[in-house]
């Protein structure tokens, strides 16, 4: 597997979210704690995703946001973002979306190479509604924990441009999800 890029990561898990629904997600909820896994989850699936990736997105560090929040944060997510009522379970906000060309730019950090760190490609946000998670995974036989990892592998892959619009390219996506959960469980 390719060197593990470096990663600026904005975590957030909101402070309105269900106790029980905190504690079943376990560290990967924590608001404080929260950010150690998930970067060492995402900065491995950026790894394993590397060698695929188009030369514009082909970065040595990168930039994402991940929040947690409720139902109600989402389906506004949702609403003002997708005109679509209601909640969901990921929303993906790719900042290097070819449709954002005439958008004003992302403010970027300006990192110092002398002092270690590289520039970093921002990709954007992924926004998770834990509790839309926890009602999905009985159905998919997960925890909440594993539902929440294929949810951010999900998002990821749609700020790196992946996109399901027929049935065919859904299962590409579902398989290379999984692929990437897989190489996770073998770190």
């Amino acid at each position: 597997m390719t060197a593990e890029p470096d990663l600026d990561l904005a975590f957030e898990a909101a402070e309105d979210l269900p106790e029980s629904l905190v504690q079943a997600a376990a560290d990967l909820c924590d608001p404080i704690g929260g950010i150690e896994p998930w970067h060492g989850l995402i900065s491995g699936w950026l790894a394993q995703l590397s060698a695929e990736l188009p030369e514009s997105l082909q970065a040595p560090a990168y930039s994402l946001g991940l929040s947690l929040v409720c139902d109600e944060e989402i389906a506004a997510l949702n609403n003002d973002w997708r005109d679509k009522a209601g909640p969901t379970d990921v929303l993906a906000f790719a900042a290097q979306d070819d449709g954002l060309d005439d958008a004003p730019a992302i403010p970027m950090p300006d990192f110092d190479v002398e002092d270690g760190l590289l520039d970093a490609l921002e990709l954007g946000d992924i926004v998770i509604s834990i509790e839309t998670a926890a009602r999905q995974a009985p159905e998919h036989e997960h925890s909440l924990r594993d539902e929440l990892l294929f949810l951010a592998t999900h998002g990821l892959l749609h700020l790196l441009g992946w996109d399901h619009p027929d049935d065919a390219s859904l299962e590409a996506m579902l398989q290379r999800q999984q692929q990437l959960l897989d190489g996770t469980q073998q770190r």
